[in-house]
């Protein structure tokens, strides 16, 4: 994917890219990347159920923060921390290599988090909750079928 020219709000949006360990998502080749796909997959039905009477398109990463940071960990690897909010829930993020971002935070629109000294999460935890697990199976679905169509369109330069 081609995105030189793009502008990203996401946290974390100008750290170095960091590299798959996973060559399954073909056309991925850093976090841009994934975000850009992403940005044709979030969905109401991948949104959490508390929050998708919110989601929007103008709004896509509403409700989509643990499901696409353990996402992110099978493409990238590294960490998965949580930022303790109300109600005992955690907005995840990713650290790879000491390159920490957040793919989701844009949900929160002008609202600083902070990203130090937070808790690791654990799949495990969060995918004890079924609708949690499946949800994230239906984004890593929907990215397959959304990067294999781009790249049989010519859309997407990945090496597969």
């Amino acid at each position: 994917m081609n995105n030189e020219n793009m502008s990203y709000q996401y946290y974390g949006s100008n750290e170095p890219d960091v590299i798959p360990v996973a060559k399954t998502y073909a056309g991925i080749q850093n976090q841009r990347d994934l975000y850009d796909a992403l940005t044709h997959v979030w969905c109401a039905d991948t949104c959490a159920p508390r929050m998708r009477q919110d989601w929007s398109e103008n709004n896509p990463t509403l409700g989509q923060c643990s499901i696409t940071a353990f996402l992110v960990q099978d493409i990238f690897g590294g960490k998965v921390y949580g930022i303790p909010r109300e109600g005992g829930n955690f907005h995840c993020y990713n650290d790879v290599n000491g390159i920490i971002f957040d793919l989701t935070s844009e949900q929160f629109g002008d609202e600083i988090l902070d990203y130090t000294d937070n808790p690791e999460q654990f799949r495990e935890v969060h995918f004890a909750k079924e609708e949690k697990r499946l949800r994230y199976e239906d984004l890593k679905v929907r990215l397959d079928s959304y990067l294999n169509s781009s790249l049989r369109q010519g859309q997407l330069q990945g090496k597969g």
